[in-house]
């Protein structure tokens, strides 16, 4: 295959416009956050994986685990974690079981902005996608999106 093959030239076609509607979508999340609840994507993020977990066995989230759902670094992450423990939005602690272990938990203060912002993101969420829906390149995307809800 060469670099002109249509095929080829189809796919990048195909990565750029994902590439363009995620960063429409993030984008425009991300003012709507900001405006709405001094929240950044990556801060609801995390905050929205961290307060799905729960206690007992297979509950909490490694470091990496929480990294890999935020699509960050592990240092990134752990930035990230301490920024928000510094707002008191999250908790660390040392684990019972494996004193090297630590776990994060999301403090009343950030379930309460959570559940603010929650609203925020799902609005801020459908109002970009019906904005893309009517780029005729993005359009195709935005179906396969609307069509894997559950």
């Amino acid at each position: 295959m060469t670099a002109t093959d249509s095929a080829l030239t189809g796919l990048a076609q195909g990565w750029c416009a994902l590439s363009l509607l995620h960063g429409r979508i993030e984008a425009h999340i991300e003012r709507a956050l900001q405006a709405g609840h001094g929240l950044s994507v990556r801060e609801y993020s995390l905050l929205d994986v961290l307060s799905r977990q729960h206690s007992g066995p297979g509950g909490h989230l490694r470091m990496h685990q929480v990294a890999d759902s935020v699509v960050l670094s592990q240092s990134a992450t752990t930035r990230l974690v301490s920024r928000l423990e510094d707002r008191g939005l999250l908790n660390r602690y040392i684990c019972d079981t494996d004193r090297r272990g630590i776990y994060t938990d999301v403090s009343e203060a950030g379930l309460t902005l959570l559940a603010a912002a929650r609203p925020t993101n799902d609005t801020a969420l459908r109002e970009a996608l019906a904005e893309a829906a009517r780029n005729p390149e993005l359009a195709p995307l935005v179906a396969a999106v609307e069509n894997t809800r559950g």
